[in-house]
């Protein structure tokens, strides 16, 4: 199987390393999110109004964050 090497900045790989699982590869997680549910996801962004959007935002990514190092 060929490999590809991608280039991408600091902040996305930090953002795709809280969103993966620790026995998932960054292969797989591309998969998946570049798979059919990505289309009904863009249909439904800016769908939701949050108020607090922005500290939820910071929640999920500390509770992920705590949930890497158990």
């Amino acid at each position: 199987m060929p490999f590809k090497t991608l280039t991408i900045k600091e902040e996305v790989y930090k953002k795709l390393v809280a969103i993966k699982r620790e026995d998932e590869s960054f292969s797989d997680l591309l998969e998946k999110l570049s798979g059919k549910d990505i289309a009904i996801l863009r249909k439904l962004r800016g769908s939701i109004n949050i108020k607090e959007k922005d500290e939820m935002i910071k929640d999920i990514y500390k509770r992920r964050e705590e949930r890497r190092y158990e």
